[in-house]
Protein backbone atom coordinates (compact mmCIF):
# COMPACT_ATOMS: atom_id res chain seq x y z
CA UNK A 1 0.00 0.00 0.00
CA UNK A 2 2.78 2.54 0.66
CA UNK A 3 4.02 2.32 -2.95
CA UNK A 4 0.52 3.32 -4.11
CA UNK A 5 0.62 6.46 -1.96
CA UNK A 6 4.09 7.30 -3.23
CA UNK A 7 2.86 7.03 -6.81
CA UNK A 8 -0.12 9.33 -6.18
CA UNK A 9 2.10 11.85 -4.37
CA UNK A 10 4.56 11.83 -7.26
CA UNK A 11 1.76 12.37 -9.76
CA UNK A 12 0.38 15.24 -7.64
CA UNK A 13 3.79 16.94 -7.63
CA UNK A 14 4.24 16.42 -11.37
CA UNK A 15 0.77 17.87 -11.99
CA UNK A 16 1.63 20.97 -9.93
CA UNK A 17 4.89 21.46 -11.83
CA UNK A 18 3.34 20.99 -15.26
CA UNK A 19 0.23 23.05 -14.47
CA UNK A 20 2.44 25.95 -13.36
CA UNK A 21 4.16 25.90 -16.75
CA UNK A 22 1.01 25.33 -18.79
CA UNK A 23 -0.89 28.21 -17.20
CA UNK A 24 1.78 30.63 -18.47
CA UNK A 25 0.99 29.57 -22.05
CA UNK A 26 -2.80 30.06 -21.82
CA UNK A 27 -3.80 32.96 -24.06
CA UNK A 28 -7.04 33.82 -22.27
CA UNK A 29 -6.71 37.37 -20.86
CA UNK A 30 -8.70 36.39 -17.77
CA UNK A 31 -5.96 33.92 -16.86
CA UNK A 32 -3.12 36.33 -17.71
CA UNK A 33 -4.63 39.24 -15.76
CA UNK A 34 -3.28 38.17 -12.36
CA UNK A 35 -0.37 36.24 -10.96
CA UNK A 36 -1.65 32.64 -10.65
CA UNK A 37 0.07 30.06 -8.47
CA UNK A 38 -0.83 26.39 -8.34
CA UNK A 39 -0.81 25.65 -4.62
CA UNK A 40 -1.93 22.03 -4.47
CA UNK A 41 -3.15 19.14 -6.59
CA UNK A 42 -5.24 16.19 -5.47
CA UNK A 43 -5.46 13.36 -8.00
CA UNK A 44 -7.97 10.61 -7.26
CA UNK A 45 -6.77 7.05 -6.73
CA UNK A 46 -8.04 5.87 -10.12
CA UNK A 47 -6.40 8.89 -11.86
CA UNK A 48 -9.68 9.96 -13.43
CA UNK A 49 -10.15 13.22 -11.53
CA UNK A 50 -7.81 15.97 -10.35
CA UNK A 51 -8.61 18.93 -8.12
CA UNK A 52 -6.29 21.81 -8.93
CA UNK A 53 -6.02 24.41 -6.16
CA UNK A 54 -4.85 27.83 -7.34
CA UNK A 55 -4.19 31.20 -5.80
CA UNK A 56 -4.43 34.58 -7.50
CA UNK A 57 -2.47 37.67 -6.60
CA UNK A 58 -3.62 40.99 -8.11
CA UNK A 59 -6.58 39.49 -9.91
CA UNK A 60 -10.22 38.49 -9.60
CA UNK A 61 -10.78 34.88 -8.45
CA UNK A 62 -14.10 34.60 -10.31
CA UNK A 63 -12.75 35.84 -13.64
CA UNK A 64 -9.64 33.67 -13.39
CA UNK A 65 -11.81 30.63 -12.65
CA UNK A 66 -13.94 31.36 -15.74
CA UNK A 67 -10.77 31.63 -17.83
CA UNK A 68 -9.37 28.37 -16.45
CA UNK A 69 -12.64 26.55 -17.13
CA UNK A 70 -12.66 27.98 -20.63
CA UNK A 71 -9.09 26.74 -21.22
CA UNK A 72 -9.69 23.35 -19.57
CA UNK A 73 -9.51 21.44 -22.86
CA UNK A 74 -6.19 23.02 -23.82
CA UNK A 75 -4.74 22.45 -20.34
CA UNK A 76 -5.88 18.82 -20.28
CA UNK A 77 -4.39 18.17 -23.73
CA UNK A 78 -1.06 19.67 -22.63
CA UNK A 79 -1.04 17.49 -19.50
CA UNK A 80 -1.72 14.42 -21.64
CA UNK A 81 1.28 15.26 -23.84
CA UNK A 82 3.64 16.04 -20.96
CA UNK A 83 2.72 13.30 -18.48
CA UNK A 84 2.68 9.66 -19.48
CA UNK A 85 -0.49 8.52 -17.69
CA UNK A 86 -2.94 5.83 -18.68
CA UNK A 87 -5.83 8.26 -18.18
CA UNK A 88 -5.68 12.03 -18.35
CA UNK A 89 -7.63 13.25 -15.32
CA UNK A 90 -10.71 15.44 -15.59
CA UNK A 91 -9.72 18.80 -14.09
CA UNK A 92 -11.60 20.74 -11.44
CA UNK A 93 -10.28 24.17 -10.45
CA UNK A 94 -10.69 25.33 -6.84
CA UNK A 95 -9.62 28.75 -5.62
CA UNK A 96 -7.26 28.82 -2.65
CA UNK A 97 -7.04 32.13 -0.81
CA UNK A 98 -4.43 31.00 1.72
CA UNK A 99 -1.73 33.23 0.18
CA UNK A 100 -4.00 36.25 0.47
CA UNK A 101 -4.78 35.40 4.09
CA UNK A 102 -1.08 34.92 4.79
CA UNK A 103 -0.30 38.34 3.33
CA UNK A 104 -2.95 39.94 5.56
CA UNK A 105 -1.57 38.19 8.65
CA UNK A 106 1.96 39.26 7.73
CA UNK A 107 0.80 42.86 7.30
CA UNK A 108 -0.94 42.82 10.69
CA UNK A 109 2.14 41.36 12.38
CA UNK A 110 4.45 43.94 10.81
CA UNK A 111 2.09 46.73 11.92
CA UNK A 112 2.18 45.33 15.45
CA UNK A 113 5.99 45.31 15.41
CA UNK A 114 6.14 48.94 14.30
CA UNK A 115 3.53 49.85 16.93
CA UNK A 116 5.69 48.37 19.73
CA UNK A 117 8.70 50.48 18.70
CA UNK A 118 6.71 53.72 19.05
CA UNK A 119 5.95 53.09 22.71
Amino acid sequence: MPSYNIKINRINEEMIREMSQIIRTVKDPRVNSGFITITHCDVSGDLKFAKIYYSVLNGDFAEVKKGLISAKGYIRREIAERLNLRNTPELTFISDDSMEKGAKISKILSEMEFGDEDE
